[in-house]
C-alpha cells in the first residue's frame, strides 16, 4: 500500500497552513503591542510624576479594565507597585470580583517583582505580557520564576511573556534614572550619566 509523505512542496496545503500561521502571529503582536503601549503611556505618567517609570494595564477580553502605575513616592509606600495600584482600581469599581483575574492578561512594561509576581499567582492570573527584564527583583523568569515554581503554590502558574516593547521600557527607566530623583530616600549623585539608546533585541 502506498503512503503519502509530507512534503514542504506539496501545492496548497504547506503553504497556506505557513500563511495562515504568519497572519495570525501578526495579528496577536499587534494585539499584545496595542496594549503594551497603553501600559507605556501609564508609565510616562508615572515618570512625569517624579515615580519610577512602571505602568500596566489588566485586559478581560480584549478590552482594558483596569490601568495602574507606580506611586511608591506619591503614597510614601514601598508596595504601591503599578500592578496593585490596577488591582485595587479593578477590585474597587464594584463591577468585579477576584475571580475576574483567572481570564485577565496583564500588560505591564517591567517584568513584575517577586512581591508583585506572588500576588499575580495568588490572584490566579491567566497570562503576564512584559516589556524589560527585572534583573534585581524579577519574580517571573529575571531572577525568580514565582510565576511557574511548583513548590511552595497552591494556585497554579501562570506564563510569563517578555521583550515586547522593551526598548521603549528601558528607555524610560534610563530617562528617570539619568534625571535627578527628588524624592529618593537616600540622595546619591548621578553625575557624568548619559543617556544611550537601546538595542532593540528580538524576542
Amino acid at each position: 500500500m502506498h503512503t503519502a509523505e509530507f512534503s514542504p512542496q506539496s501545492p496548497g496545503v504547506p503553504g497556506s497552513a505557513l500563511l495562515e500561521l504568519a497572519a495570525k502571529e501578526k495579528e496577536r503582536r499587534v494585539k499584545i503591542e496595542h496594549f503594551m503601549q497603553e501600559a507605556i503611556r501609564q508609565a510616562e505618567d508615572a515618570w512625569s510624576s517624579g515615580e519610577v517609570p512602571v505602568g500596566c494595564v489588566f485586559v478581560l477580553n480584549d478590552e482594558i479594565i483596569g490601568s495602574g502605575r507606580n506611586r511608591t513616592n506619591e503614597s510614601l509606600n514601598g508596595t504601591r507597585h503599578a500592578e496593585f495600584e490596577a488591582v485595587d482600581q479593578i477590585l474597587s469599581s464594584g463591577r468585579y470580583d477576584v475571580s475576574v483575574f483567572r481570564d485577565c492578561e496583564l500588560y505591564v512594561t517591567v517584568e513584575p517583582c517577586v512581591m508583585c509576581a506572588s500576588a499575580l499567582r495568588q490572584l490566579g492570573l491567566r497570562k503576564v505580557y512584559y516589556g524589560c527584564t527585572n534583573e534585581k527583583f524579577g519574580g517571573c523568569g529575571g531572577v525568580f520564576r514565582i510565576n511557574s515554581d511548583e513548590q511552595g503554590h497552591t494556585q497554579p502558574p501562570y506564563v510569563a511573556e517578555g521583550g515586547y516593547m522593551r526598548s521603549e521600557a528601558i528607555m524610560l527607566l534610563r530617562r528617570f534614572y539619568v534625571s535627578e530623583n527628588e524624592h529618593a530616600p537616600v540622595p546619591k549623585k548621578k553625575a557624568n550619566r548619559v543617556l544611550k539608546p537601546v538595542d532593540d533585541q528580538p524576542i
